[in-house]
């Protein structure tokens, strides 16, 4: 399904006469737009936000020099849901709506609660709505909540981001046994979660030196596989490139095209591609979650470190190990009944068996677990999906 990144806080800036990558012609400084088509009279006064604490001045005024635009206009609400009716003919499953702290909720409610409903000939049921969920940065320090946006559809849980990344930086993996249950965060059903996004892992907005990104190596990816496996929030996966300057844009020839990513034997992305959503434990981690939906933590377990295990209900096993020297290895109750089963880490479930580690799984619902220190990603998963043979 396709997700669509819409902006409707502002138009483009520039000076004089601006070409579009489309190939259209704009006068920002004049508020001229013609292909859209919009004038002055669809933006709100000149001015730019100098003080986040006044929700008027965030709302109304321009972020940074981008032109803002009055969502109350009749011109713009007009022209915004025709754009959004036409993706959704398109067949996109919903909407990323930018910006979205620095519009009014009622307006960004009335933007998407006037949409069709999804396209049924692309497989949507009968009266399906739009996915969306809204950008809104917000870690307590600002008069702008993102509670004023969970009404409206799933908002954007910054705070997540930092937390995660100070956690897996700075404490003990035993620290995440009460992950999700902080009343800074929105409730679950209401939080896109991440480890980070594309701006907070080139340092800009929320987060700071704590957030991880793919250049963090291991620690990154279990904090990501940690994210996928834990029910709390709704987890979005970033899937980047490669940049060595926080401005840098994609891999690109020298006359502008963007690369395509090129794919290994492995199928795993190269040509200056990261594609953290094809990394095999990622890919593994998300049939995890998809297999125990809807299913809590149980039997928590813990070394006191940097070790942790627990189950999803009765239809998942997970263990994490936080070392890079020393081994997980224990004997541990992983809810599922007897069998064999495969880790969806390291491999698959074939006809022929695990074409990864496997897990035996006595008759008490006991199995030991093994993570070497050296494990490349330091999880290890299992499920009723994942079962080679029952016993």
């Amino acid at each position: 399904r396709i997700y669509v990144d819409v902006v409707f806080n502002h138009m483009a800036a520039g000076e004089g006469e601006v070409v579009g990558t489309g190939g259209s012609l704009v006068y920002p400084e004049e508020r001229l737009y013609p292909h859209v088509p919009y004038g002055p009279e669809d933006f709100n006064p000149p001015c730019i936000i100098k003080d986040y604490q006044d929700v008027k001045q965030v709302r109304n005024c321009g972020l940074v020099s981008l032109p803002d635009l009055n969502q109350k206009s009749e011109n713009v609400r007009r022209s915004v849901i025709e754009f959004l009716d036409r993706l959704i003919d398109y067949g996109v499953a919903g909407f990323r709506a930018d910006a979205c702290k620095h519009m009014w909720p009622e307006d960004v409610e009335f933007l998407f609660g006037n949409t069709k409903d999804l396209n049924k000939e692309f497989g949507f049921p009968k009266n399906a709505r739009p996915f969306l969920y809204q950008e809104v940065i917000d870690l307590g320090q600002e008069p702008i909540s993102k509670n004023e946006y969970t009404s409206i559809g799933v908002v954007t849980e910054f705070l997540f981001s930092a937390e995660i990344g100070n956690t897996f930086r700075n404490k003990k993996l035993k620290d995440l046994m009460q992950w999700g249950s902080d009343k800074r965060f929105l409730r679950s059903d209401r939080a896109l979660v991440f480890v980070e996004n594309h701006d907070n892992e080139r340092g800009h907005g929320a987060g700071g030196k704590d957030i991880l990104t793919y250049k963090d190596g291991k620690l990154y990816l279990l904090a990501v596989l940690f994210t996928i496996s834990h029910p709390y929030g709704i987890p979005r996966i970033m899937s980047s490139y490669e940049f060595s300057n926080s401005d840098q844009g994609p891999p690109a020839s020298a006359n502008g095209d963007i690369k395509s990513p090129v794919m290994n034997s492995r199928g795993i992305c190269t040509n200056g591609w990261i594609c953290q959503h094809r990394w095999p434990g990622v890919v593994g981690m998300v049939q995890f979650r998809n297999a125990v939906a809807g299913r809590g933590i149980l039997n928590w377990m813990d070394n006191g470190e940097q070790q942790i295990a627990f189950c999803r209900g009765d239809l998942g096993f997970v263990a994490f190990n936080g070392y890079t020297m020393a081994n997980l290895n224990s004997t541990v109750k992983v809810c599922l009944p007897p069998g064999i089963y495969c880790d969806v880490i390291t491999g698959d479930v074939t006809d022929a068996g695990c074409t990864g580690q496997e897990v035996l799984v006595n008759k008490s619902g006991y199995a030991n677990i093994f993570i070497p220190g050296d494990s490349p990603t330091g999880v290890l998963a299992i499920h009723w999906g994942s079962v080679y043979l029952l016993d």
